[in-house]
This record gives C-alpha cells, structure tokens and sequence, in this order.
C-alpha cells in the first residue's frame, strides 16, 4: 500500500512544483538522487521533466501570453461562429424534413 501511495503523490505534482525541482538541482546544485528521494519519483521522472522544460522553454519568452490569449479568443470566436452555423443548417434540414413529410403524406392521400 505504501507504493501505490508513492505513485499517487508522483502524478499529483503542479508544474509549479517541477520546476521547483528541476530548479533545485540546476540552480541550487542539490543532487538528482536527493531531490529523487525527497520527492519520491524516480531519476528518468527526473531527466524526462528536464528535456521537456529544456524543449518547450522558449514559450516563456512569446509575448507574455497575449498571443496564446489571441489565438485563444480567435478559436472561440470560429467555434461560435461555425456553432451558429450548424444551427441554421440544423433548421434548414428541419424544414426540408418537415416539407418532404408534407409531400409524402400528401402523395398518398391523393
């Protein structure tokens, strides 16, 4: 029971929290096997933790996130847009639904 415990605590870090143990090790100098131990995750948790801030750190340097906040709020805006198209399709079909059961109904009466 203890592991699963161990394993639970591992998922439940915050980015906040990685990076305070990625900075650990690179700004501070503490060790990986201590930090590792410390935290309880496991060293290629570690250096996996590492690569990705490595790899995706030059977004922290795009614009304070007001073009992330842009391309958010134009994606909204196109969902909403093609929402409202889907709309107008949807009572368009309805009409020609209704129009086509008129017709039959019609048809076989006559």
């Amino acid at each position: 029971m203890t592991e699963d415990k161990h394993d639970n605590q591992r998922r439940r870090l915050t980015p906040e929290q990685k990076i305070a143990i990625l900075k650990a090790h690179l700004v501070d100098k503490k060790p990986v096997s201590d930090l590792c131990d410390q935290h309880g995750i496991q060293p290629s948790v570690f250096y996996h933790w590492q690569r990705e801030f490595f790899e995706n750190g030059h977004r922290a340097f795009t614009g304070n996130g007001k073009r992330a906040h842009q391309a958010e709020a134009a994606q909204q805006a196109k969902i909403e847009r093609l929402q409202a198209k889907l709309g107008k399709k949807d009572e368009v079909l309805a009409e020609l639904m209704e129009e086509h059961v008129a017709l039959k109904k019609s048809l076989g009466e006559a």
